[in-house]
């Protein structure tokens, strides 16, 4: 008889070759496979969602995929104010030009919640509205490329606004604090006993319970495709090479443990040797950073943010972070020139992901080249005709490991897509002092808060970050990549955490009062159920004029009822400090020189001639140009789309069968799910760590159990009616003896 653990693994290999069902109907044929611009191999297809139906909602319980978060954002509300908006996920829906849209607007949402220190009930209140969705314990995968293109929202010269495309690891969930406390962003399979106390899941741990594998380091790790950081600079910044100006985009690994010691300082780029001077002494010290980051074209170090310190926690903040249990976190990262355009039409960018030791991230942004009346070679980017693909940022697993012996990311990791305001992120830095640092956009004594330009834009209420497509795809061959094997799941047998997350549900899901509800940190999805008047609000095809009470409204059909669930948490704390590219300028008298170009008449130049390339050594990449086809576009049509629902008369049952209630609401039809049935059933094909347990075969699983037919049941059934039949009859005898 096979052991358990060799059982175990026997059924991982088989569920590994399973296909995933987590592609997306409307994705052409010809993007279902494509070629690693890092090693040339070929990479198929295991996720996508395109987005072309409208009107899918993304409130927890309506998408298999997707869940679009009602709370406040915990993560970033310490600092100076910090987070400025409520997540609601009326802000996130799918428009009829097949874009999922982020929007963010300016609306107050006020909850009250305990706080801590004061004892007493207290009263919050935000001014920005705007939505995160993302896909954690859903959808999860490990390693391989993921593609994301998007309309960043806003203006570029206006800074404020913080979207965000990222990837983090499925044992912590973004903005649940308590989820990520001293998991973020580990990636260390190291026991080191003076770490093991800011690592949550340590390698030092000799038994790692609720389904964790004993001596693995684990963590909730955050890999960065993209965060923008718009605004006028007024010119090139200082410290970056090649000259880099807003806007931008952050293409960034998080990363503990961090570099403790010797640092570099915010707003120069890291030291790399000792100067001497003619007496022999060292003149400036050498500062520790990762070598062996490369950058290519537009894209420049970023020498304005290098990471966290994630120090002891205050008395009113929602998770407690002893003086022992404090770690420095490094952001490994790289800025990335955008343009206007950026902004006007859909651009891809996308991250080739090879996990573990060996392994390596790369990131790439399309662009064009263009040559001007000299000969001079530039990368342009914003233009929407590009059809190249520029490689951004290179960072190998063995710059990681010489460091700190940290690794690239091997954690089971989900997808999200947000946009935050926060007053630590592209906000003014040299705030004056009268100002009194208000974020109410209808007040005037706040308007010294903003960036010139900021509410004048949001009260337009046309500010929205919209992803046109996600796609992510995988080898099939570990042999023809770097680093560990790919996988999809969000609880693989090597690294689980669907056992953990069960052991720790609290931790992921929000506080009451207001979520008295929420029994469980996800709930199930509706399939159908949802308010209708004809087949095609439930994704069919067929046009109904049947009148429907207009005034009546379905219980847990509308997109609202729940949106307006609140978070309650009894304090603030923040992850990241103040990331302005300018701030380190607040205690220097450096000025910024006047604006002398601007991005849409005179491009930065490239990296293309030996003169004007980055220091840095340019990444290994292939050379194969990606071209768009006809084949490539997205079709919007619903002709030829299968209906996906029907509109029909909706009944409760009672005990009795008796119809209760009449009136209409979505029937899904086979494979779509929700409450109007737009969206595609998603969901793993392979079991995961905890399913694949319950498998295992035990010493005494396969013991003899009773044989029974209905011959046997019948039998039985005659002696039990003998038995009480004789009960009776003693009964009545004695009575009539006493009688």
């Amino acid at each position: 008889m096979k052991s358990p653990a060799t059982t175990l693994s026997l059924l991982s290999t088989v569920a590994t070759m399973a296909t995933s069902s987590w592609i997306d109907e409307d994705t052409p044929e010809a993007l279902r496979t494509t070629k690693s611009l890092v090693d040339g191999s070929t990479y198929h297809l295991v996720m996508s969602d395109e987005f072309n139906v409208p009107d899918r909602t993304f409130t927890d319980g309506h998408d298999p995929t997707w869940t679009a978060l009602d709370k406040s954002d915990d993560d970033y509300s310490a600092s100076g104010g910090g987070s400025l908006h409520f997540y609601n996920s009326s802000m996130v829906s799918t428009t009829p030009d097949g874009m999922l849209t982020i929007q963010s607007i300016l609306e107050d949402t006020s909850w009250t919640h305990l706080d801590l220190v004061k004892k007493e009930q207290v009263t919050k209140t935000t001014h920005f509205k705007s939505g995160m969705i993302q896909s954690w314990n859903k959808f999860c995968f490990t390693g391989g490329i993921i593609e994301v293109d998007v309309i960043l929202p806003g203006e570029p010269d206006i800074g404020g606004l913080w979207p965000a495309m990222w990837l983090l690891g499925n044992l912590g969930r973004a903005t649940y604090e308590a989820s990520t406390n001293n998991l973020w962003p580990w990636s260390y399979d190291k026991c080191d006993r003076k770490k093991q106390d800011s690592q949550s899941i340590s390698a030092c741990n000799k038994a790692n319970h609720f389904g964790l594998n004993k001596e693995q380091g684990r963590g909730a790790t955050e890999i960065d495709i993209l965060e923008l950081m718009a605004g006028d600079s007024g010119g090139a910044l200082p410290a970056t090479e090649p000259p880099i100006m807003l806007p931008y985009a952050d293409l960034t690994l998080q990363v503990a443990p961090g570099i403790a010691e010797n640092r570099p300082q915010s707003g120069s780029q890291p030291v790399r040797s000792v100067d001497h001077s003619h007496s022999g002494y060292a003149t400036s010290v050498a500062e520790n950073w990762y070598d062996n980051l490369t950058v290519a074209g537009n894209t420049s170090l970023n020498p304005f943010f290098y990471g966290t310190y994630l120090g002891p926690t205050k008395k009113n903040e929602p998770v407690t972070r002893s003086k022992k249990q404090a770690f420095q976190a490094d952001a490994v990262g790289a800025m990335k020139q955008l343009g206007p355009e950026h902004f006007k039409t859909p651009h891809t960018f996308r991250l080739e992901w090879q996990p573990g030791r060996g392994g390596s991230l790369d990131w790439f942004s399309k662009s064009y080249k263009k040559v001007d009346e000299n000969g001079t070679v530039f990368h342009m980017e914003g233009d929407g005709k590009g059809q190249d693909w520029e490689h951004s940022l290179h960072i190998p697993d063995f710059a990681l490991d010489e460091a700190m012996g940290s690794k690239i990311p091997e954690e089971p990791s989900y997808v999200i897509f947000n946009t935050a305001i926060s007053s630590t992120w592209a906000f003014p830095y040299n705030v004056p002092d009268w100002c009194p640092k208000c974020y109410d956009c209808y007040d005037p004594k706040c308007q010294c808060s903003f960036n010139p330009g900021f509410c004048a834009m949001m009260k337009t209420g046309k500010v929205a970050l919209k992803i046109d497509s996600v796609r992510v795809y995988q080898s099939r061959d570990d042999d023809a990549h770097s680093g560990k094997p790919h996988s999809v799941g969000c609880d693989p047998v090597e690294f689980p955490t669907r056992e953990y997350i069960k052991g720790f549900e609290y931790r992921y899901m929000r506080n009451p009062p207001f979520v008295y509800d929420d029994k469980h940190p996800l709930r199930d999805v509706k399939t159908g159920g949802g308010a209708c008047k004809v087949d095609a609000d439930c994704g069919g095809g067929g046009v109904e004029t049947e009148d429907v009470d207009e005034d009546w409204e379905m219980s847990g059909t509308k997109t609202m009822e729940e949106v307006l669930d609140l978070d309650n948490n009894g304090g603030e704390s923040s992850l990241r400090e103040d990331q302005s590219p300018l701030a380190h300028l607040k205690d220097k008298e450096h000025k910024i020189q006047p604006r002398e170009r601007k991005l849409a008449d005179h491009p930065l130049p490239s990296s293309n001639s030996e003169e004007e390339k980055s220091t840095l050594d340019k990444p290994p990449v292939s050379t194969e140009a990606v071209v768009t086809t006809k084949k490539d576009k997205k079709v919007l049509t619903s002709t030829n789309r299968k209906p996906k629902g029907q509109c029909v008369e909706a009944t409760n049952v009672g005990l009795f069968g008796i119809k209760t209630e009449s009136r209409k609401q979505c029937k899904c039809n086979e494979g779509y799910t929700g409450p109007h049935c737009l969206s595609i059933d998603k969901q793993d094909e392979k079991p995961g760590a905890e399913a694949l347990k319950e498998k295992i075969d035990y010493l005494f699983e396969h013991r003899a159990k009773p044989y029974l037919t209905g011959f046997h049941i019948m039998l039985g059934g005659i002696f039990a009616g003998v038995f009480l039949a004789f009960l009776v009859v003693d009964n009545v005898t004695k009575r009539r003896k006493r009688m």
